[in-house]
């Protein structure tokens, strides 16, 4: 019978400055949690202080990962070295595979005095470190929003939920994506393939994770092996995301940006970077 996936940890959130000065949440990448393979860092960044965020992130390079934007409330434009220009606002999500490389920049802004988002990281397994960049753009209309028999509204950029289906697909991880809002006392269970690395983010409220005692917000979860995600809210509700993919078990070379599977594919990026060659094709 499948059982509830146990909390192994609980990671209290960072602060962290980033880029040309945005102060954000950091849940992973950090000592507490290096790394849940194939998940690399997570970023929270949630202000009502333009201060925090408005010198956004300048033009910088990626290589060997996915980046995951997802919007609650805001906005933030990007552009890159392929000519992409665009804006990402609340309710919608990015999902970028720099591959082989890509320079990119993003700079927030508000909307109504708010910013309230999340950068994902996802690695990608060696034979697709150096494919071609590409993205998945899906407006807030275009992602599946469903609400369960007991209550819980669910967001769906990845994976299934029943009959239907998230619009982020054909990537390796095999990711599972939910944006879950649970109203007081509200539960929610969904299945995750046994050996997918999973986590429950909680940034609202406070909910029991997998039967356990209850995890307040913002905590990050890092679940068991085997089992489905059981979340039950407590008094104020709660709202958190659920993410899961696919371990790869390669080994990790990680140098900011840029995230391989050997020191010396490492060098060689640093060397395209400092050549003028980097992100060319």
């Amino acid at each position: 019978m499948d059982q509830p996936r146990r909390v192994v940890r609980v990671i209290e959130p960072r602060p962290v400055t980033e880029g040309a000065g945005v102060r954000l949440r950091r849940s992973i990448a950090l000592p507490t949690l290096d790394h849940l393979d194939p998940f690399l860092l997570l970023d929270h960044f949630s202000s009502d202080n333009p201060d925090d965020y408005l010198a956004g992130f300048p033009r910088h390079p990626h290589r060997g990962i996915e980046t995951v934007t997802y919007l609650l409330a805001g906005a933030v434009r990007h552009g890159d070295s392929l000519g992409n220009r665009g804006t990402i606002e609340g309710g919608d999500v990015q999902w970028m595979t720099a591959g082989r490389g890509i320079l990119h920049e993003e700079f927030p802004e508000p909307r109504d005095g708010k910013l309230d988002g999340f950068q994902l990281w996802v690695n990608l397994p060696a034979r697709l470190k150096l494919c071609p960049p590409r993205y998945q753009d899906f407006k807030a209309a275009q992602i599946p929003s469903l609400r369960t028999a007991e209550g819980a509204s669910v967001r769906l950029v990845a994976g299934r939920l029943g009959d239907v289906q998230g619009p982020v697909s054909e990537i390796a991880a095999q990711p599972i994506f939910l944006d879950v809002e649970l109203p007081p006392g509200g539960r929610f269970a969904h299945p995750i393939p046994d050996g997918h690395a999973a986590f429950a983010y909680l940034f609202r409220g406070e909910a029991s994770v997998g039967g356990g005692d209850r995890i307040g917000s913002p905590r990050l979860a890092v679940l068991g092996e085997k089992g489905r995600l059981e979340a039950e809210a407590g008094a104020a509700g709660a709202r958190f995301l659920l993410c899961a993919g696919q371990p790869f078990g390669e080994p990790i070379a990680r140098y900011g940006p840029f995230v391989m599977n050997t020191r010396a594919e490492i060098e060689q990026t640093l060397r395209e970077l400092a050549e003028g060659t980097f992100a060319r094709s």
